[in-house]
């Protein structure tokens, strides 16, 4: 199995690159994972909301053109199924047998385009709330390693 990670923008912070490089590396003693950093479009002060869909457009189209038709394909939405321990990543994983690839998107600090909120197989929620998308990354990788690593 391949695990794609498409995620929007790129972690500045020490402290974040630090943990998702970790494990990004201990994932990979055990399966392919791949870290695919989209860039994220500068966002201006005093903004509207049709430039907010604009720029979650302009992102979502550099999204989709990383997927494959075959890859099963996880968006982290705000309103997605609640992961939980890890009864949701055992679902995620049997869902996905049928591909070769498992896709995890992560969308920029506006979220995801309706595009790829459609295109997705299972839209996945850690909580209610919302999260600076560097740290979900941290989060998603977390969950990701404690279940392929410790199984």
């Amino acid at each position: 199995m391949f695990i794609n990670l498409i995620v929007v923008g790129s972690v500045k912070e020490e402290y974040y690159r630090e943990k998702i490089d970790w494990y990004v590396k201990k994932i990979k003693t055990v399966t392919n994972i791949n870290l695919i950093e989209i860039p994220d479009e500068p966002i201006p002060q005093n903004a509207k909301e049709a430039l907010f869909e604009k720029i979650k457009d302009t992102e979502g189209r550099r999204i989709l053109e990383k997927i494959k038709n075959t890859d099963f394909v996880v968006a982290l939405c705000i309103d997605g199924n609640m992961a939980g321990e890890q009864g949701s990543f055992r679902g995620i994983f049997n869902k996905a047998k049928r591909t070769d690839c498992i896709t995890f998107i992560i969308g920029g600090s506006l979220g995801l385009s309706e595009q790829v909120i459609k295109r997705a197989d299972y839209k996945l929620s850690f909580s209610p709330m919302t999260f600076p998308h560097q740290l979900m990354r941290v989060m998603l990788l977390e969950r990701l390693y404690d279940f392929i690593c410790d199984r």
